[in-house]
């Protein structure tokens, strides 16, 4: 902690007594022992950020609490400098008996590495794919595109990955033979291609990497003549500092995807972050100004538009089930539970990912409010999605779980499911 547990703790025993809370109290609102904020208090036993955020709201202390324990943030990922979609020469290979790779190369790097002896072919250029053709392909890019993003619903990111890359790959040679307009759908197909194996990239674990396929998107949107998936990127490299509990950058990040000449989603959804970002921080005013914004927003989007949805096509309400889970980060546990429990059934079921992804928050408000058997009965039927889905991003989530109902090892709930979560709350996504 960049402040010493000591100052820490005064300051909380100082906001407790003004708040006219005995120790057994702020206990039973905070839900962990007295003998815990005890030792917190004493500067004894740094705060958990869980707990630092239920004293924060507690308290009513406004985010003063929460930036007094702020732990040292890692490091921001760099930005990925822009690049050129021909700069590079993409590499994959695919193992019948182990794990799959890809890796990108210079054409320097090509040839000093003299990877003569791969496989290639390519398009000769000796003349223009036939409109009929190109249209086809595009069709079923698009159709392909819908399929997989369902299937990434129900399966693990490695079994997707080759394939996804793969459909990139083609639909960027294929748009070097067609005419401008078919050209540009293409490329903007395919940089909608790339921004998902980015998504789907971090899912694995791979922040780096997912940054990376993020800037070929990027790239590829403005070879079709598309500045705003620029904007959308921003987005994206937000949720990676998100997930890296870093509300500064967060909040940075979003507000410059907020430009006015972006599209109304673009901009709802950098809200949306940006509300994440607040509630990181404990600032529930800006936070609600944000997710009011967002919501705003998103209603004024384009219905016409034919091609991919940016962002989740799996919530019916994106603002209120982010509201949700901004209110589990502002340490409000009831009032989340209370959203996440509204805005969950309105998910389908065929939706596992998200089911999952919201679900194991749902059930962390649940713990955190003190309702220990519910928050248990509702973890048990998500633990084999997520071992199906294999997801990096609600791991994260699943093992704040694990912590607060750690607490409670004793309680029968806790015992049974206790040996399965431990399993799935340790394991690394592939």
């Amino acid at each position: 902690m960049p402040q010493s547990s000591t100052v820490f703790g005064e300051e909380l025993r100082k906001r407790r007594l003004e708040a006219g809370l005995s120790l057994t109290a702020l206990s039973g609102a905070v839900h962990y022992s007295k003998a815990q904020l005890s030792k917190v208090e004493r500067g004894i036993k740094a705060p958990s950020r869980d707990l630092v955020r239920l004293c924060d709201a507690a308290l009513g202390a406004d985010g003063a609490l929460m930036a007094l324990a702020a732990e040292t943030a890692p490091d921001v990922p760099a930005e990925p400098a822009p690049g050129h979609i021909d700069e590079e020469d993409w590499i994959m290979q695919l193992s019948p008996d182990g794990p799959n790779q890809f890796q990108s190369l210079g054409r320097r790097e090509v040839v000093s590495a003299g990877v003569t002896s791969l496989m290639t072919w390519r398009s000769d250029g000796s003349g223009p794919v036939s409109p009929a053709s190109s249209a086809g392909m595009l069709e079923a890019s698009r159709s392909l595109f819908t399929h997989y993003r369902k299937l990434g619903q129900t399966v693990e990111p490695g079994l997707l990955l080759p394939a996804l890359i793969a459909q990139t790959h083609t639909l960027r040679e294929l748009s070097a033979h067609t005419d401008a307009g078919t050209r540009r759908q293409l490329l903007a197909l395919g940089s909608r291609y790339a921004e998902y194996v980015g998504w789907l990239v971090q899912e694995t674990g791979d922040d780096r990497a997912a940054l990376w396929w993020t800037q070929r998107a990027v790239d590829l949107a403005e070879a079709g003549g598309d500045q705003a998936l620029a904007g959308y990127a921003l987005v994206r490299r937000a949720l990676v500092t998100l997930y890296r509990d870093d509300a500064e950058q967060t909040i940075s990040l979003a507000r410059r995807a907020q430009s006015g000449t972006l599209p109304p989603r673009i901009r709802g959804l950098a809200a949306q972050r940006e509300a994440q970002g607040h509630a990181l921080a404990g600032d529930l005013n800006a936070c609600l100004r944000a997710l009011e914004r967002a919501r705003t927003l998103i209603a004024c989007e384009d219905d016409s538009s034919d091609g991919p949805v940016i962002g989740t096509m799996h919530l019916p309400d994106p603002v209120g089930m982010v509201t949700g889970w901004c209110l589990v980060d502002l340490g409000r546990p009831r009032e989340a539970s209370e959203e996440l429990d509204r805005q969950l059934a309105l998910v389908g079921q065929d939706a596992v990912r998200t089911q999952v992804r919201y679900g194991v928050r749902r059930a962390l408000a649940h713990a955190s409010a003190g309702e220990l058997d519910h928050a248990c009965a509702l973890t048990a039927p998500l633990l084999d999605g997520l071992a199906t889905v294999r997801s990096a991003t609600v791991t994260t989530d699943l093992r704040r779980l694990a912590r607060v109902l750690a607490r409670h090892s004793n309680h029968p709930s806790v015992r049974e499911l206790g040996p399965r979560l431990g399993t799935l709350s340790r394991s690394s996504t592939p």
